[in-house]
């Protein structure tokens, strides 16, 4: 038998990998305990998501209510199945910036401590396993602010003739910048990852995404960006701007293009990989763009307001370059862009966000 763990496996990319996989041929162990709800409340608990999930996927799927900081409990997961491991998708995370500040002891034991405990159960039981792990681009704090960055009327734009112009590559310096607290925990795991690879020769990949995003994403104030944004749409709730006059860029990926790049990984891996993944020059908006995709959408005008106050490590410009993937692995390419996204999450969610309709 053929098998993948994936951690966070009720979540956004967690559940994507999940169905991904099993379609694929293999059976899935899930890892998810629904911390998501402890982090953020009972609207962003993927409970939903994991019924789903179970009544989908049958007996091609198990899920396991286990806390990744739990070292003796993960170790008996993997003891369990052994070689039969052949993936292990790592997504589990505290993601939040501001929840991180709250609380930085259990957003290191979650992030950093929950990702080293996961690596030796691999090294222990299934050495030969491919081990991905869902990075993030705020492992280079952010000092992308620093770039030579243009303001344009709805967006901030990087000079056209800057050398990442056509996105920040993985060269770019991830010290002497502001991280936050969960940008820095996220560092202790990225590159505890990368340590596994190179000195125990694990074939280990760090994706350091940008806006990870699609319809299974239970999107909040604190993370999530589209999907709450969408959310707030459809459901007239109001909806707060942080700084940089609304004009701060993000690029999106889809789940599923996301793990379309895990699967060609994990089919040619290499050990020590690191590559920046998100939608690139293809799939990117401002905030108000994106407000104003929402609006065209749902044909109503959103309710929101703006606070000058930027959140604390927050980028005012990020667009990935996905050259180094690309040049790796040249079959793959982004299916999807932010319009085509936001459309997606409103026809998946619409009916379980509206509010009952009472004769």
């Amino acid at each position: 038998m053929s098998l993948a763990i994936i951690t966070g496996s009720a979540g956004l990319i967690g559940s994507e990998a999940t169905r991904y996989f099993s379609d694929a041929g293999l059976e899935v162990v899930g890892i998810d305990n629904d911390m998501r709800r402890e982090f953020f409340g009972d609207e962003a608990s993927t409970r939903w998501n994991r019924e789903r999930l179970k009544a989908d996927l049958g007996a091609r799927y198990t899920h396991l209510n286990i806390d990744i900081r739990d070292s003796d409990g993960i170790d008996q997961v993997f003891a369990r199945y052994g070689s039969e491991v052949k993936l292990v998708v790592h997504t589990a995370a505290q993601p939040s910036h501001d929840w991180a500040a709250r609380d930085p002891r259990t957003d290191f034991s979650v992030n950093a401590v929950g990702t080293l405990n996961l690596l030796e159960a691999v090294r222990t039981h299934a050495p030969e396993a491919v081990f991905i792990f869902t990075s993030t681009n705020k492992v280079y704090g952010d000092a992308p602010n620093r770039l030579p960055l243009v303001e344009l009327e709805k967006r901030w734009e990087i000079a056209s003739s800057h050398r990442y112009t056509g996105g920040i590559s993985e060269d770019f310096p991830i010290d002497q910048s502001l991280h936050s607290l969960f940008g820095a925990s996220k560092v202790s795991a990225d590159v505890i990852v990368q340590e596994y690879g190179r000195y125990f020769g694990m074939k280990t990949a760090c994706f350091r995404g940008g806006c990870l995003t699609g319809p299974n994403h239970s999107g909040t104030q604190l993370h999530g960006f589209l999907a709450y944004l969408m959310k707030c749409a459809v459901s007239d709730t109001p909806y707060t701007v942080f700084g940089y006059g609304g004009k701060q860029v993000r690029d999106n990926i889809h789940s599923h293009d996301l793990i379309r790049a895990f699967d060609a990984f994990f089919r040619n891996p290499r050990p020590a990989a690191v590559y920046n993944i998100g939608g690139g020059r293809h799939s990117n908006c401002s905030m108000l763009e994106a407000i104003s995709h929402c609006e065209e959408i749902t044909g109503r005008e959103m309710q929101w307001t703006y606070t000058e106050q930027n959140r604390t490590g927050d980028h005012i410009w990020w667009i990935s370059d996905l050259a180094r993937f690309k040049a790796d692995y040249p079959e793959w390419d982004l299916e999807y862009n932010v319009p085509q996204i936001l459309r997606e999450i409103y026809e998946c969610n619409i009916e379980r966000w509206q509010e009952p309709v009472h004769a």
